[in-house]
């Protein structure tokens, strides 16, 4: 099974969100190249939040070109086999933990953003990773900073989406 296919089975598995969802899978059937960064009509992305439950924190990334307080999460690479595996990847790249392991029960939201041209969104499918006791966070080239929130300090720093991502999170746990 293709990257592709794999996200239309995703995506048409989750329940939430239904006009998003839809707007997903449209994008996909009008493009083939759709999850990838070259389709300057926009692609699928993938993130993960990064929390430890036992500690009641997340870990954020202050990214590099935003300049901006967010979950890990970045574009899918065709070595992707699933959209899960782009996230749990792209999450241990920029975190720096080893034996991250994501939430079960599949993404936790879906977040459509405009992001400046040659392309126009982000069509990101966001899940959420567990850090294993004790897991100490490494910064990457593409962060400016890396930190630990207690979950009520992240509505202070960061933006609606990651708020409502860590919501959904907590309501899995």
């Amino acid at each position: 099974m293709s990257l592709y296919d794999d996200a239309v089975l995703v995506l048409k598995g989750y329940a939430d969100q239904p006009e998003l969802r839809d707007v997903y899978l449209e994008h996909l059937a009008e493009h083939e190249d759709g999850m990838y960064k070259p389709c300057t009509a926009g692609h699928l992305t993938s993130s993960a939040l990064v929390i430890d439950p036992t500690r009641g924190q997340v870990l954020l990334t202050l990214h590099r070109k935003l300049n901006m307080w967010l979950q890990m999460g970045g574009h899918c690479e065709p070595g992707d086999p699933t959209v899960e595996a782009a996230a749990l990847r792209e999450a241990t790249e920029e975190s720096g933990i080893a034996g991250l392991s994501l939430l079960p029960g599949g993404p936790v939201r879906l977040d459509r953003h405009p992001i400046p041209a040659p392309c126009h969104w982000h069509l990101d499918v966001q899940y959420a990773a567990l850090a294993p006791a004790g897991a100490a966070a490494e910064i990457s080239d593409e962060s400016l900073d890396l930190r630990w929130f207690a979950y009520d300090e992240v509505a202070a720093v960061a933006d609606t989406s990651v708020v409502r991502l860590l919501e959904g999170t907590l309501r899995r746990l």
